[in-house]
């Protein structure tokens, strides 16, 4: 967090303080170990996945850059089988997400 610029917004977000940051790198690193096994980029594995989700599931990826877009439209050609679906599934149940999604005072704005 240190190398973050001081107005960055995961200085306060909960799920990027540093005990949950720890844990919540081993999710980026299954992420990471996934789509390296289908030959695809991680951003494009994680979009493949919500695609795979369901037909009333749509992932809506923001970007400023136009080779991160050219990036997550890979992911419409990475094929996700029952089987990696499972592996996924597993690999992330054995890892819980840390770390409150929002800060309370952003929470407190959510819960009007």
């Amino acid at each position: 967090m240190s190398d973050l610029d001081p107005s960055d917004w995961r200085r306060t977000n909960p799920r990027f303080a540093e005990d949950a940051l720890q844990n919540n790198l081993k999710l980026a690193e299954a992420v990471k170990e996934l789509a390296a096994k289908k030959g695809c980029t991680p951003a494009q594995f994680a979009l493949a996945w919500v695609l795979a989700q369901g037909n009333d599931v749509i992932p809506i990826p923001g970007t400023k850059r136009m080779r991160f877009l050219e990036d997550n439209m890979g992911a419409l050609t990475v094929q996700l089988t029952e089987s990696d679906l499972k592996e996924t599934d597993a690999r992330f149940q054995q890892i819980a997400v840390a770390g409150e999604r929002y800060a309370p005072e952003m929470m407190a704005l959510v819960h009007r």
